[in-house]
């Protein structure tokens, strides 16, 4: 029977959808295109609807027997200033369509969390272990799906993977689908931005950092070894237990690591200054993936330099699309 993909128009969700469809799955993308775009789901069957309208959804589970969900708002910043749209969407609207999954005959669940459910973690690697302290609005709406999904499985039987995502980078290496936000704020395609003067500069926010060059490094994963892992979260699922699964390299890059990497790929130098840094940024998030390795026999096996080249040929190839 078909996945049913939720915000499968969305970035990493779009991925997935692919993902599933190399794989053999039948896919059905369901998303209310406010932020994701119709292009990225072309090729699949493409419903459009909100996670809380009941009777679109309780029709639709009754021709699927699984169900990913990566519908949800993803800015840090904006969640502290307007949380009330964090919590009703993520939280509850997620609670509606976790009920609607609930009551029909889907037990079978892979829900997109995020490494922001661990706050300011004491210790690098994070391991799934680590205490869930988020410090921002997003993280904690993610965090309430987490437990709800922990109550439901305990009471009802609803088997789930979360999967705790560090920083997701990169596009499919067709060049067809890739990373589109408005506004953008992720490193990688804010840089392109700045080598094309569509900004005036890339802000580095903070050079003084205790990290080998002061600048904050994080955890960068291509969105395919993302997407692939969902894949096998969903074989892990036929007669394997509930599970919530950091994805990441367990490899940190810096700002200025990941900026350097960009200038030599694209031959282009980035415009960019030092600013103060943003309040609440750890030094650095760096994952600790052994549990998803062990249990799905995954592992992410693309490189910085692969991130950064699929995201300047999907970068390069919308914007040879949009001149023509």
């Amino acid at each position: 029977m078909p996945v049913l993909v939720i915000g499968g128009a969305g970035y990493i969700g779009s991925h997935a959808a692919h993902a599933l469809k190399r794989k053999g799955y039948e896919v059905i993308v369901y998303d209310n295109l406010s932020t994701g775009q119709a292009s990225l789901a072309e090729g699949f069957e493409l419903i459009v609807g909100d996670i809380s309208d009941t009777p679109k959804l309780s029709a639709l589970l009754r021709r699927v027997d699984s169900v990913m969900h990566f519908a949800a708002h993803a800015y840090v910043g904006e969640s502290v200033s307007h949380p009330r749209k964090y919590f009703q969407n993520n939280l509850v609207a997620g609670l509606s369509l976790l009920n609607s999954v609930l009551d029909s005959k889907v037990r079978k669940f892979i829900f997109s969390s995020t490494c922001a459910v661990y706050g300011n973690p004491a210790k690098i690697p994070i391991s799934e272990d680590t205490l869930r302290l988020p410090v921002n609005p997003y993280g904690a709406s993610k965090l309430g799906f987490e437990y709800a999904l922990e109550a439901y499985d305990r009471a009802y039987g609803l088997r789930f993977v979360s999967f705790r995502y560090f920083n997701a980078s990169g596009a499919d290496e067709s060049g067809k689908i890739g990373e589109i936000h408005d506004p953008e704020t992720h490193l990688i395609p804010v840089a392109f931005e700045a080598i094309h003067g569509e900004r005036s500069v890339l802000e580095i926010y903070g050079d003084d950092y205790p990290t080998p060059d002061g600048t904050c490094v994080r955890d960068y994963i291509h969105v395919n070894d993302l997407a692939e892992a969902h894949v096998l979260g969903l074989v892990h699922l036929d007669g394997g237990k509930s599970a919530e699964l950091n994805l990441g390299t367990g490899t940190g890059h810096s700002v200025r690591e990941v900026i350097s990497t960009i200038e030599r790929i694209s031959g282009s130098e980035v415009p960019k200054r030092v600013s103060a840094r943003r309040p609440g940024d750890p030094a650095e998030l760096v994952a600790d993936p052994t549990r998803a390795e062990k249990l799905l026999k995954w592992k992410a096996t693309r490189s910085l330099e692969d991130i950064v080249s699929t995201a300047w040929k999907w970068s390069e190839n919308r914007r040879a699309t949009s001149t023509q």
